[in-house]
């Protein structure tokens, strides 16, 4: 199943007081981005983060869930409502994201 162009609006509109935060359409899912570096994305109209301490910390019931058949594990934000748990969620994530590989030229 396809995501939703409103739950990527919806979502985004929740991100909206993080700075820098950007998406980037991928086969009909959503790759979220803070600060250039990969967070997490939409996936069948659920929101998904990396894995990282900060969020295991900050969610520590969460699901792990996998976004499609054969990608990592990537944990469930149930509490995509709650705009300053979302703000927090993605800064206090960002450290431990991983800078992103440069791209060759093809």
């Amino acid at each position: 199943m396809a995501s939703s162009k409103e739950f990527l609006n919806f979502i985004m509109e929740q991100l909206s007081q993080s700075e820098d935060v950007t998406y980037r359409a991928m086969m009909s899912e959503y790759i979220i981005y803070y600060r250039g570096k990969i967070a997490g994305g939409i996936f069948d109209d659920r929101f998904l983060v990396k894995p990282t301490k900060s969020a295991l910390a900050m969610m520590p019931d969460a699901k792990t869930e996998l976004p499609y058949d054969g990608a990592k594990e990537m944990l469930l934000v149930e509490d995509v409502d709650n705009r300053e748990f979302l703000t927090e969620l993605l800064e206090a994530m960002y450290d431990e994201l991983p800078v992103p590989k440069k791209r060759g030229k093809r």
